[in-house]
């Protein structure tokens, strides 16, 4: 798609603008295109944080969508919640998001291809149908994915916002002293592994607000709500604190595993606001095998 803009406003961010302008596309979508040249200002490249002038001439060019290599797979799913929109998925734990390096086929993607007939949005123009925002392999439990380019970028929006509420269960190493806590620390890539990362200076802003469901001897089994949602975000805030998750192969590495796969951290509850009722939906899910069998052995010992 090509399309000319002459602009009507002024001193406002060129994401900005364009996020209203261009409705099917989400703002992060936009910053993308902004950062491949595939959006010009008078024929230049600019930076998202350009300011548009009146009168500036736009020019958006944007890719036709890689057309998917990706057939569907008929894998079962635990749907917690559908409609003609959107579909929220009770994930296991060890099932990959969407295809990556190693994770070629069983993957969600995969499944809500089949699931959902082809009717996903494409949005971002990549081979994750459907995909607004994603859960790590070993994490379990409840993630969004939506069926249309207009219904995407509303959720997308949400997401960016903070609009979307996200709680979580974590087992955590230790015995956490405080009833509740709030760890307001930036998160970014770690400057000495490029696999994790890390509490650095002048990272993302990332807040994570934490409440103990129980303590054990050697552990805590906590509630986390997440305020952003950065990567790693809760399992790189609980090693921060010295409380890592239990089971984690990347922040608790050689510590007792409890004969875990992964991490024991479960996305339990979500709440957002329909993009197209304006109804609230408040959804959960119950803790999954793996992690009461690891309470029961932490209750044993």
């Amino acid at each position: 798609m090509n399309k000319t803009i002459i602009c009507d406003q002024k001193d406002m961010r060129i994401d900005l603008y364009l996020s209203n302008a261009l409705a099917s596309h989400s703002r992060s979508y936009i910053n993308e295109l902004l950062g491949k040249g595939h959006i010009l200002v008078n024929g230049s490249v600019v930076k998202p944080s350009y300011k548009i002038k009146l009168n500036d001439k736009i020019t958006v060019s944007v890719p036709e969508p890689i057309v998917t290599s990706m057939s569907p797979e008929s894998i079962a799913l635990d749907v917690v919640y559908e409609d003609d929109y959107l579909i929220v998925i009770n994930k296991p734990q060890g099932m990959v998001v969407h295809p990556a390096p190693g994770h070629h086929s069983g993957t969600l993607a995969h499944a809500l291809l089949h699931h959902c007939e082809g009717s996903l949005s494409d949005i971002n123009g990549v081979i994750r149908p459907g995909i607004i925002h994603r859960i790590d392999k070993d994490t379990s439990g409840l993630i969004i994915a939506v069926k249309d380019n207009d219904t995407h970028r509303k959720m997308a929006e949400s997401i960016a916002a903070h609009d979307i509420e996200r709680t979580y269960r974590a087992c955590v190493y230790g015995v956490v002293d405080s009833d509740k806590g709030l760890i307001d620390a930036p998160i970014s890539r770690s400057p000495s592994d490029r696999k994790k990362m890390a509490v650095v200076s002048g990272g993302k802003h990332a807040i994570s607000r934490f409440e103990v469901v129980k303590r054990y001897r050697k552990a805590t089994d906590l509630s986390v709500r997440l305020e952003t949602g950065r990567t790693h975000q809760i399992r790189v805030h609980m090693h921060y604190i010295g409380h890592p998750v239990i089971g984690d192969p990347l922040y608790a590495h050689k510590r007792k595993t409890y004969n875990l796969s992964g991490q024991a951290l479960h996305s339990s509850s979500l709440a957002f606001v329909h993009p197209h009722s304006g109804e609230t939906i408040s959804l959960s899910c119950p803790l999954p095998d793996y992690y009461l069998k690891l309470l029961d052995d932490l209750d044993a010992e």
